[in-house]
Order: structure tokens, then C-alpha cells, then sequence
């Protein structure tokens, strides 16, 4: 028998879960409560009943993705075989989170095109320090690497890791590959991580 207290967080979960899906799918602005309500199979009164202002729950939305995305990258960095090996396996991590959550990619692009202040903090509270961990590990495989490089780097990993997930119809009708197949996905994985980590 489910608890209060259970059932509580479990109706919280689907309700952001839902968010996490509109605000990707539709922005900030084109996700309606009422919208994600729907999603979630609640009544609108339990968005309010669990966060104060749509605000509030965008924030909860971001909060759940990339704090999955961090429990995904974190045992990377447990790798044995030094920076470069610790460099590959978080991005076959990444690629492969992307896969399962093409949402991350979506939810990045609808934030990122606006200069305001939810984008501020999505970047200064999660995205920076996925930023600055990466650009430390290839700093220790690649000391050589023009530091001036690394935003190139950055937008051009998060483009070939993720678009072809967040795309996947485009991409069965373009190349009549799935890339949601699971040897897609693999392959890849191994292929982003060798371009960007030879």
C-alpha cells in the first residue's frame, strides 16, 4: 500500500517529467500548465498544489534532466587508462543519454536562443560545470589544445552527440538507419568519441 508521502512524489515526478517533455518540445512560452497537466494525466490544481508559479516548475524540469545527465557522465571519471580513456567513455555516455533523453537537446536549444534570466542559470548552474570538467580532461589528454578552441569544441559535441537523436524521424527517412536501435546507438557513441578524442 502506497504512502502519502509516496504517492505525493509520485505525482510530482509525473507532472515533471511532463514538463521536462512540453518545455523541450515547446519552449518556455508554448508550454501551457494546462498542456503539461495533460501530459502528466493530473488535474491542472496539482501543478499549483506542487509548485508555487511555472517558473518553479521549469526549474524542476531542468533540475531533473541534467541532474540525470550528471549521474550518467560521473562514473566516466572512475575510468581506468587515464584522461584521454576517462575523455571517450564520458562521451559515449553522453551520446548515449542523449539517445535516451532526446529531450536534453531539445530542452538546451529552446533556452539557449533567449539571453534571459532562466537561460542564465540553466547555463551557470548545470551547464558550466559540464563545460569546465570536460575542457579540464582535455586539457590533461591534449595540453597542447588552443584554449580558445574549446567553444568550438563544446557546441560542435553537443551537435554530433545529440541532433541525430533529437531528429530520429528525419534521419529513418534520410538514411533509413533508426538511430534509436540500440547498434546505432553504440556505433555511434564509439564514432563521436574517436572523432572528437583520436
Amino acid at each position: 500500500m502506497t504512502t502519502r508521502a509516496q504517492q505525493y512524489e509520485a505525482t510530482r515526478r509525473r507532472i515533471v517529467d511532463a514538463a521536462v517533455g512540453a518545455f523541450s518540445e515547446l519552449g518556455f512560452y508554448g508550454a501551457s500548465t494546462r498542456a503539461i497537466a495533460a501530459r502528466a494525466g493530473a488535474n491542472q490544481g496539482l501543478i499549483t498544489y506542487h509548485f508555487r508559479s511555472k517558473d518553479e516548475l521549469w526549474k524542476a524540469a531542468a533540475e531533473q534532466i541534467f541532474s540525470q545527465l550528471a549521474s550518467a557522465l560521473r562514473p566516466a571519471l572512475d575510468e581506468t587508462g587515464g584522461a584521454r580513456e576517462q575523455a571517450r567513455e564520458a562521451i559515449r555516455r553522453y551520446v548515449r543519454f542523449a539517445a535516451a533523453h532526446p529531450e536534453l537537446f531539445r530542452f538546451m536549444v529552446e533556452e539557449g536562443k533567449g539571453g534571459d534570466d532562466r537561460m542564465q542559470w540553466l547555463v551557470d548552474t548545470h551547464m558550466k560545470p559540464l563545460y569546465l570538467g570536460f575542457q579540464q580532461l582535455q586539457g590533461e589528454y591534449l595540453p597542447d589544445t588552443d584554449p580558445a578552441l574549446m567553444p568550438h569544441v563544446h557546441y560542435a559535441l553537443a551537435g554530433a552527440a545529440s541532433l541525430i537523436f533529437a531528429v530520429a524521424p528525419e534521419c529513418i527517412r534520410l538514411t533509413g538507419m533508426d538511430p534509436t536501435k540500440r547498434k546505432a546507438i553504440d556505433a555511434h557513441a564509439e564514432f563521436v568519441s574517436r572523432l572528437f578524442v583520436p
